[in-house]
């Protein structure tokens, strides 16, 4: 197996295998052109053959956090150690960058365990990803995924207004 830096050409693929999960709210909706715009935030994993086998993505907010987003593998891929290394990469990637911390919300969240994420027990305590994507999901009130970290929570946000993490809009779940 082949874990590499996504090219434009596997835009496709990533399309269609995250808007796979996107119908249940397992993951966000991403149009197409947003996967081009963001293509070197992937990372992919193939076989040796070179059949698509899943995707990951790293967003880098600063140097403060960066969060994994958008990682999944394909049914018939499960088990076979691809989630593992994409998310290695991942975090090989934010710490060839010298980010503080991972975070990262999610369902599944024994997966995570095991790389050193721990429960964030308010998800308002990353303003930055709240701001960037929670305040426009459908599931804002009913937010059921588990934010988690790994490193140590920022006290800093970098978007949006200068507002105080009481001022954003609460999550539940």
């Amino acid at each position: 197996m082949l874990v590499r830096k996504a090219r434009l050409q596997d835009a496709t693929n990533i399309y269609e295998l995250v808007n796979s999960l996107s119908h249940d709210g397992t993951l966000l909706r991403r149009v197409f052109a947003e996967i081009c715009e963001n293509i070197r935030d992937f990372t992919v994993a193939e076989s040796d053959s070179g059949v698509f086998l899943g995707c990951g993505a790293l967003h880098l907010y600063g140097p403060h956090l960066a969060e994994v987003r958008s990682i999944v593998v394909k049914p018939e891929a499960k088990g076979q150690g691809a989630g593992a290394k994409l998310l290695n990469a991942l975090l090989e990637e934010a710490d060839d960058h010298g980010v503080g911390c991972v975070c990262l919300f999610t369902r599944i969240p024994d997966f995570f365990f095991r790389y050193g994420f721990r429960v964030v027990e308010d998800k308002v305590a990353l303003p930055d990803k709240i701001y960037k994507d929670c305040q426009n999901c459908p599931r804002l009130y009913r937010c059921d995924e588990v934010a988690m970290a790994r490193g140590l929570v920022p006290k800093v946000s970098i978007l949006g207004p200068r507002i105080e993490a009481e001022q954003l809009v609460r999550l539940t779940g």
